[in-house]
């Protein structure tokens, strides 16, 4: 049987996306835990996959890690493997449900801070390959503003945030995006309103977070929609499996299909931010 990294290779070899191509780094970000920041990461790259584009997840929460059990697939590498120096990219990358490629985390991103010129030169040469071979990565952060999170969230330049009608919700979700402004970051902000009632809450939670930026720290934050909440999504989590597959017809999915297209259209023509390259140089001041 052909092993996981060989089928890997050979899935983004055969594929004609060309050295030319620039591979996006997102980061996926929330002030406070329990949002469904992580589903929404998942199943948002999903929706991205089902239309062609070739996506890699990297599970970039440090204190709750936890992708690989969302997808059901236990990651047999993860990042540990990859900064220790015993496996190269291509290994630890796994694949779950759907062919989607995933990096596992946990506490190896607590390493990060540790390592040597030599061995965050390794890392940087390695997630390096990754240009050209996935037309996004995705970095699953942790909540809140942790000095990791803070450093991918800075280096990828572009960062959904995900928050809830709650009030404890929108209020970090503002903390977060301010604390960055007044770090000087300039950073690219999206916002998605996951579990709302109806399009009324959903709109209504986005523009009070849009109009207080707009007006205190004169930033303009485009929204990409809004997640019903649906019972299906505590189930999809329960059977180990990503809603899309799930439930394909639920009234989340659906919701994230529609973020998804307008995610897209409104990048119709637009140049791409950064890059793995430009990312990987500003990690590298950053951790330095």
């Amino acid at each position: 049987m052909i092993d996981q990294a060989q089928a890997l290779r050979h899935l983004v070899h055969s594929k004609d996306l060309g050295s030319a191509r620039t591979t996006r780094v997102i980061t996926v970000t929330s002030g406070k835990g329990g949002v469904g920041k992580s589903n929404f990461s998942l199943n948002f790259a999903m929706a991205l996959q089902s239309r062609g584009y070739s996506v890699l997840v990297f599970d970039a929460d440090i204190s709750f890690a936890n992708i690989d059990v969302l997808l059901g697939t236990p990651a047999k590498y993860n990042l540990m493997h990859l900064l220790k120096g015993e496996k190269t990219i291509w290994e630890i990358i796994q694949v779950g449900p759907g062919g989607l490629q995933f990096i596992a985390g946990g506490s190896g991103f607590q390493d990060l801070v540790r390592l040597s010129e030599q061995e965050l030169e390794y890392f940087s040469e390695q997630i390096g390959k990754l240009h050209g071979h996935v037309d996004f990565i995705l970095f699953d952060t942790g909540a809140g503003l942790s000095k990791e999170t803070v450093r991918f969230i800075t280096a990828a330049e572009e960062t959904i945030v995900v928050t809830t009608p709650e009030p404890t919700s929108i209020t970090d979700a503002y903390a977060l995006i301010k604390m960055l402004k007044s770090m000087g970051h300039q950073i690219s902000f999206r916002l998605v309103v996951n579990r709302v009632t109806d399009e009324r809450e959903g709109n209504q939670t986005a523009d009070n977070i849009r109009q207080v930026a707009s007006k205190y720290l004169g930033l303009e934050i485009p929204v990409l929609g809004y997640i019903p909440d649906d019972s299906s999504v505590s189930k999809a989590v329960k059977r180990q499996t990503p809603l899309s597959i799930a439930f394909p017809n639920s009234d989340a999915t659906r919701g994230i299909d529609r973020i998804t297209s307008r995610f897209l259209l409104e990048d119709r023509g637009s140049t791409p931010v950064g890059g793995v390259s430009s990312f990987l140089q500003r990690i590298k001041k950053l951790w330095s």
